[in-house]
């Protein structure tokens, strides 16, 4: 599927009725947490009655995509795909390196960003010849230079940055009021205009994340995003409606609350088809579920990018065997992979056969957390699995890493309560070296069977936990709030188009 297709995926024209409606151009960052909930995104304003859905993407990520693009092709909807060349040995960075995933070090990051700032001219040459014209256009916030298209076309530029809209918040006035200045690591931040008491080390913090050269990039990408027409997060409402309030109040900006954008897939298939191609065949992985008693199962998942230094992923593995609970364990280990495979090896996958089940790679996620055989979701605390995990209603054992994760934590323990906390001792930086055990066998043990038990707790975080998922799910029913703003998004941004001819 290419952005040569004339109307729908599907085939066929345009109605009268759908040419007046809005054509989002959607740009993302090239990073599987950023980009999946754009195709999410891309989806739901298909099915929500857009008149066109451009993605801009690259080769590779192109041919990661066939899953959702066969998926969009098969429901008649109108989403393409704008494949662009991307210019990776011009910044250094090995040929065909076009995701993050796919960095040899954190070193280039900065590089990798300047390479996608490089496809501003070649979009904006695409977009003056596509028909229908573009009424709006969303990029991911690390894309500050889509907003220069979007004034040269004349149309409405939008942010989206992946996160809640607590974490945004927080970063927000962490950035405008410079609150990590001549601060140590331990020293404690105090987030104030936040709605809520919001303390945490600076370590902690949004925007410390340690990548050479980030921070002059960072800079550029703060001051753009203030000039934006509005937000997109990917939240609903019913979560979130304080920070939601507040954080507009503070920007003067409309912030659009789509989600969980994850619920657009509805049936197994389509959720096992998001992301990579899963490491594991999804029915072996189902029947293996489909054995276990509800709510008895354990899932435990630190996203695409993390990767755990074997010593740590040691000390998991046996707090989950000392729990003696089922567990689904997603291992991603990097470079250090045979180590850990070493350890697998001798003894412990034999150990607990009957009851664990070990997936090398990429998981079909969101597959697994809607299965009635879990019972919890011990996580990185990522958005996207973070909002995963409330989608499905299931509870969650907090283990951040860094960057907004462990406001995401705070978010998930102290606000919404519906999760515990495993006690992570220290931050462990993206690309960089875990140098000791962070979470020891015995807190993961304690984490565990505290929220896999029955007691009054672990009973109350798991009705709270059901509850927002019935929310998170009715907030994308027909007359919903995340529906609505859906809707209303559509028709705002077609009559921005009709208005200006």
């Amino acid at each position: 599927m290419d952005d040569s297709t004339a109307g729908h995926a599907g085939g066929g024209g345009y109605t009268t009725a759908a040419a007046a409606a809005a054509h989002f151009v959607l740009v993302p960052m090239m990073a599987q947490g950023h980009a999946i909930p754009m195709t999410d995104m891309a989806r739901l304003l298909a099915e929500h009655g857009a008149a066109r859905v451009s993605l801009v993407v690259t080769p590779v990520n192109a041919a990661r995509m066939a899953g959702f693009a066969a998926g969009v092709e098969e429901a008649g909807l109108p989403v393409q795909l704008v494949e662009l060349p991307f210019p990776a040995a011009e910044f250094g960075l090995p040929d065909g390196c076009e995701n993050v995933d796919m960095l040899p070090s954190k070193d280039l990051f900065s590089n990798f960003l300047l390479a996608c700032g490089a496809l501003r001219e070649p979009l904006a040459a695409r977009l003056r010849q596509r028909r229908p014209p573009a009424s709006c256009i969303i990029s991911d916030m690390m894309h500050s230079w889509a907003g220069d298209i979007a004034r040269e076309l004349g149309v409405p530029w939008l942010t989206f940055n992946g996160s809640c809209t607590f974490a945004s918040f927080a970063r927000d006035i962490i950035y405008r009021k410079n609150l990590l200045e001549s601060l140590t690591d331990d020293e404690i931040v105090k987030v104030s205009g936040f709605p809520t008491p919001l303390e945490l080390p600076k370590a902690r913090c949004p925007g410390t994340l340690c990548v050479p050269g980030l921070k002059q990039i960072s800079d550029k990408i703060y001051e753009a995003e203030t000039r934006s027409d509005g937000r997109i997060m990917n939240s609903f409402q019913e979560m979130e409606s304080l920070y939601i309030e507040s954080f507009e109040r503070t920007i003067g900006k409309k912030i659009w609350t789509i989600g969980p954008m994850c619920l657009c897939h509805r049936d197994s298939n389509a959720m096992a088809a998001r992301g990579n191609k899963a490491s594991m065949d999804d029915a072996k992985c189902l029947q293996w579920l489909d054995s276990k008693k509800p709510g008895s199962v354990i899932f435990v998942s630190f996203g695409s990018l993390s990767s755990t230094d074997p010593q740590q992923l040691v000390e998991l593995g046996l707090g989950l065997e000392a729990s003696k609970k089922p567990f689904i364990w997603v291992i991603k280990a990097g470079k250090k992979f045979p180590e850990v495979e070493e350890w697998l090896a001798d003894g412990f996958e034999e150990r607990v056969k009957d009851r664990g089940m070990i997936i090398r790679g990429w998981a079909p996620q969101m597959m697994i957390l809607w299965h009635q055989a879990i019972g919890g979701f011990m996580t990185h605390c990522g958005w996207n699995s973070t909002l995963e995990g409330i989608s499905a209603g299931v509870p969650m054992i907090t283990w951040p890493h860094c960057s907004e994760q462990f406001v995401n934590e705070k978010l998930v323990v102290d606000h919404l309560k519906i999760g515990v906390e495993v006690g992570v001792k220290g931050v462990t930086q993206w690309g960089t070296e875990q140098k000791e055990v962070k979470v020891t066998r015995t807190a993961v043990e304690t984490a565990v069977s505290m929220l896999m038990d029955e007691g009054e707790v672990a009973q109350e975080i798991r009705m709270r936990a059901k509850d927002f998922g019935m929310k998170a799910r009715r907030a994308l029913e027909e007359g919903g709030s995340s529906y609505n703003n859906i809707k209303l998004l559509i028709q705002e941004m077609g009559n921005k188009q009709n208005a200006s001819g």
